[in-house]
């Protein structure tokens, strides 16, 4: 790549090097003017633009024009000076996706465990504010059954058992899933058994209280807290209630606004 092509910024002591292209994302704005040194904002110095504006909010303009999407730290809270920054650049695109603050700005997410144990049996609901977190859980939790094979003439008393294909948990709604474990009698009294494996936990468990402490764990790692617990008195089934910090994800200029039109010469002229 010849170095013609690429272009050094000193954003408030803070070094940016990138292409020529980048800059020139936006040929409206004042970045993309600067560089024919006619902006007496932008000053050639050793070699570099020099800008006198703050750097690290500039690092998160400069990932902007490089994909044209705006994703921000979760904890980012510096809104109206990454507004006012770019309004100085006169990048309108990024400043219309930061009017939607309320998308970028994170958000809780809710879980709650349902838990019900009958006898040799266990059944759990999960639902969640965030289908991505139905989804990680639905592609952790599988379900394991074992069925009774047909009656042989052995001295062995104990049915041999056989393993059915794998389960992923029922999935009722993009917001919630089902499954179940324990002890599961057949119409020949017979008993088959439903075992429940969480990733990365290689354990097949078929005791419900396990596989509750197992999914708790599983949420407590992926970054919720247990905020409350309560019985449901009904039919006694067990809440628990959680609550995590829910990503925001990335705003698309290509959703959001449509891209400047670059006005050649030739054309302003005919509509002159």
């Amino acid at each position: 790549m010849s170095s013609q092509e690429l272009v050094t910024l000193n954003v408030g002591g803070k070094i940016f090097t990138t292409r020529f292209s980048t800059i020139k994302q936006f040929p409206a704005s004042r970045l993309a003017r600067m560089l024919d040194g006619r902006d007496q904002e932008f000053k050639m110095v050793g070699g570099q633009i020099f800008v006198d504006r703050n750097g690290v909010l500039f690092s998160f303009i400069l990932d902007f024009l490089r994909t044209q999407q705006l994703l921000l730290p979760t904890d980012f809270s510096d809104y109206l000076r990454l507004q006012r920054e770019a309004l100085f650049y006169e990048l309108d695109p990024l400043v219309h996706l930061l009017n939607q603050e309320h998308l970028l700005q994170p958000r809780p997410a809710l879980v709650e465990v349902y838990f019900l144990s009958r006898n040799t049996q266990a059944f759990f609901k999960v639902f969640s504010s965030c289908s991505k977190t139905i989804e990680m859980l639905t592609g952790r939790i599988t379900v394991f059954i074992e069925q009774p094979s047909a009656p042989t003439w052995t001295n062995n008393f104990s049915p041999p058992q056989r393993t059915l294909p794998p389960l992923p948990p029922q999935r009722p709604s993009y917001h919630d899933l089902v499954f179940q474990c324990g002890s599961d009698s057949t119409t020949d009294n017979q008993t088959g058994v439903r075992y429940v494996s969480i990733k990365p936990d290689n354990r097949k468990l078929a005791n419900g209280t396990n596989v509750l402490g197992l999914l708790i764990d599983t949420l407590l790692t992926e970054g919720f807290h247990l905020v409350s617990t309560r019985t449901i008195s009904e039919d006694k089934t067990e809440c628990y209630s959680f609550e995590g910090i829910k990503r925001p994800e990335a705003l698309s200029m290509n959703k959001a606004v449509k891209p400047e039109a670059t006005i050649m010469p030739e054309q302003s002229q005919k509509k002159k």
